[in-house]
């Protein structure tokens, strides 16, 4: 489990989907003067180089981030997403990938805060390195997310985005996600959750959409993004999932105008397709 480092996949299609949604669930906490907390269950190194170490062994990114890089037909959504990107990268090339806590930081106003959570050793460390002039407005935790968030919910303002993305390489994370999200829920009821989820074949990967269904039975919304069929061998992965509980009613629309788009784009076979559905009060 602690071997998982996401510079591997950094900017890849499940990182293009999560970090829309992302950008969109912050910018929409940022229209109103008061202050929010953003909370990252598994924070990772906060941003990547796709140039240099792990993200070049894999290449990931060439199908993600990069197909939609110098794309100029951008539904809204996803032009939000690439402006980010772009902040990072000043020269107009492709080099730097934010993970979500930069995404945070860079939308995050003075009277806002960040909390990040990493279990990793070595990636806290990068985290410090990258925040380590952030100041008292981002907080780092070296450990648990899923048992480290209990103690700050609720948060002081009573408005925050969670997200709770762990690799879910130990299969234990799908039923630990779940536990997670149920008890801060508990405390922080009127909190926006983003759960970020892969599709594999494992068949706890199958059946989790349905078990955050049971979490709350109104305001959530889901989003998938599948852009192959399965691999024949039964590794890795080919499409991932959104699921939030509690999304701002602009967030469906958003999401209905990009992800018809992501399927053309990100697409790698017939089997590419998408699952937008929401359930509002």
């Amino acid at each position: 489990m602690l071997s998982y480092r996401h510079a591997f996949h950094a900017g890849n299609h499940a990182d293009v989907l999560k970090h829309t949604v992302v950008v969109q669930l912050l910018r929409y906490l940022g229209k109103k003067d008061k202050a929010y907390w953003y909370i990252d269950t598994h924070a990772g190194a906060g941003a990547y180089s796709l140039q240099e170490g792990y993200a070049t062994k894999t290449g990931e990114y060439e199908s993600g981030i990069a197909k939609l890089w110098n794309r100029r037909d951008l539904p809204q959504a996803l032009a939000d997403y690439i402006n980010e990107v772009a902040a990072l990268n000043a020269d107009g090339e492709l080099r730097y990938y934010p993970g979500s806590p930069y995404l945070a930081w860079r939308l995050m106003r003075e009277q806002d805060r960040m909390r990040l959570f990493e279990l990793h050793s070595t990636e806290i460390e990068v985290l410090r390195h990258n925040f380590r002039e952030a100041g008292r407005r981002v907080m780092m935790f070296a450990g648990d997310g899923f048992e480290g968030i209990k103690a700050l919910l609720p948060p002081p303002p009573r408005r925050a985005l969670v997200l709770v993305d762990p690799s879910f390489e130990d299969k234990r994370d799908y039923a630990r996600t779940l536990n997670c999200v149920e008890e801060c829920l508990k405390r922080f009821a009127t909190g926006t959750y983003a759960i970020w989820y892969p599709q594999v074949t494992r068949p706890e990967s199958q059946r989790f959409p349905e078990q955050l269904k049971q979490l709350q039975s109104t305001n959530w919304l889901h989003a998938t993004l599948t852009v192959s069929r399965p691999p024949e061998d039964g590794f890795g992965l080919y499409g991932s999932g959104m699921f939030v509980l509690n999304p701002p009613y602009t967030l469906a629309a958003a999401m209905k105008e990009t992800l018809p788009w992501l399927v053309k784009a990100l697409g790698q076979d017939d089997n590419a397709q998408f699952k937008l559905e929401h359930r509002m009060d």
